[in-house]
């Protein structure tokens, strides 16, 4: 009863008596917000058009198309998009899916996509409708299939050391270094190196990896060259950073790329093209 009362509880879009799956599509403008929220049902958030800005507690996310982000039911998150973004999200009735207990990033690949449109355009997916449930499942069994991508990162608390971290995320081409960051907001390198230690789990300079990662990670879907993406998160050598991403994604930055457009050019869709499901009565 205390969640219930949670007075962050968006209850909206959630589904009602009946529903499986509830659905909201919607275009934002440039620098929209959406202020920090919870929903009672598990959230599956996805932009076929531009990035998302997305943060949950002390953990944050750049999330450009191809990818989406599964929130659990319950978890206070708010949204920016630091540009003009196309969003659908399905409101799932939590224990459909129960792989991914926390916040978690996967690729969409062009069927998932294909399949939420699809649902979005039904409106909803009723239980006692069985071609609607038929979808419902096709959904499941596809996001357990997803590979969770590591494109999202932890924020310290303490004041100081946020401030280091936001000068970061804001000028990843910055090469400044880590004391001088640290003159500049007031705490010694030692301790900044404890702070991230004991509120992050890692130590700066791994965390900085993180960030510099999730940042290629966008810019990379969005077109840019590998030598691009290297200068832009702050690599002066190309080869750096191809090996900072071969060590996560277990292959070079090109041909993590190139299977992407594979998939994308495998199939491609118009929202406008689908075909209208009927709706058997329930």
């Amino acid at each position: 009863m205390r969640i219930m009362r949670h007075p962050l509880l968006v209850k909206e879009n959630d589904p009602g008596p009946g529903i499986a799956i509830a659905t909201h599509e919607r275009e934002y403008p440039r620098n929209s917000h959406i202020a920090l929220h919870s929903h009672g049902a598990d959230q599956l958030v996805y932009a076929s058009r531009g990035v998302m800005e997305i943060a949950s507690g002390q953990n944050f996310w750049l999330l450009p198309p191809h990818f989406g982000l599964w929130i659990p039911a319950y978890t206070p998150h708010s949204i920016r998009m630091p540009e003009h973004v196309s969003m659908r999200t399905l409101y799932l009735r939590p224990g459909l899916h129960t792989a991914w207990a926390t916040c978690t990033t996967f690729h969409v690949v062009p069927f998932l996509r294909e399949l939420i449109f699809q649902i979005v355009g039904m409106g909803r997916i009723r239980v006692r409708s069985r071609l609607e449930c038929a979808y419902r499942d096709i959904l499941i069994a596809q996001l357990k299939r997803s590979t969770p991508i590591p494109t999202g990162i932890a924020l310290p608390r303490d004041t100081r050391a946020l401030a280091v971290a936001e000068q970061v995320l804001n000028g990843l081409e910055d090469r400044h270094s880590v004391a001088a960051m640290c003159a500049s907001v007031g705490i010694g390198v030692r301790t900044l190196q404890r702070v991230y230690q004991r509120e992050v789990g890692l130590d700066f300079e791994s965390w900085r990896r993180q960030v510099r990662l999730m940042k290629a990670v966008q810019l990379l879907v969005s077109g840019l060259s590998i030598k691009e993406v290297s200068y832009a998160v702050g690599y002066q050598e190309p080869s750096t950073f191809i090996d900072l991403f071969r060590s996560v994604f277990g292959r070079t930055p090109k041909s993590w790329t190139r299977e992407l457009a594979a998939l994308s050019s495998r199939f491609e869709f118009s929202p406008g093209s689908s075909v209208d499901v009927a709706r058997d009565s329930e």
